[in-house]
């Protein structure tokens, strides 16, 4: 009987604790690789930097200026990491397969953000799209979503005012 009251109180504090602590970490671990990827062409323009903190804030409903302390924490990470793969064993530990197309889909808007797709930012999401367990095809009609929104002159850069979320998200 004693074990198992000790049992039950542990399982409470663990699952108090990973509550907000679990999903910042998550927060911090996708804003990296949206981070890591403005990166990959050498600089992070300030329009990335902004596509970043906006789609933080739209597809994770994060208040601005709790995005604000994610994108610097997920920066100083990102800048500190050696290579993606801490960030990508977060996502995948926690994110479903919907959940990695989103993060697909968000990672080609950073790097189309400031109207330039570099070699080495398609190469990123590529790799990084297997190691997610999505196909290249997968990758390619998240991308082709991204390149709709902007030939549509989409605006969705005001997160608070954000396109019609399932125009955002649709998994066509």
């Amino acid at each position: 009987m004693l074990a198992r009251l000790k049992a039950f109180f542990a399982a409470e504090a663990a699952s108090s604790r990973q509550g907000n602590h679990e999903s910042h970490e998550l927060h911090v671990a996708a804003a990296a690789m949206l981070v890591q990827a403005a990166m990959s062409d050498g600089q992070v323009d300030p329009v990335e930097r902004e596509r970043i903190a906006v789609l933080v804030e739209r597809h994770f409903g994060i208040p601005n200026a709790e995005v604000q302390e994610i994108l610097r924490e997920s920066e100083s990470r990102a800048e500190a990491a050696v290579d993606i793969f801490s960030f990508l064993r977060v996502v995948n530990d926690h994110f479903d397969h919907d959940e990695r197309i989103m993060l697909i889909e968000m990672l080609w808007d950073v790097v189309y953000a400031d109207g330039v797709l570099d070699d080495y930012e398609a190469n990123l999401i590529r790799r990084i799209s297997g190691m997610l367990g999505l196909t290249d095809v997968e990758s390619g009609t998240a991308r082709k979503r991204v390149l709709a929104r902007r030939e549509n002159g989409a605006d969705d850069s005001d997160a608070t005012h954000p396109l019609d979320s399932g125009q955002a998200t649709d998994q066509a």
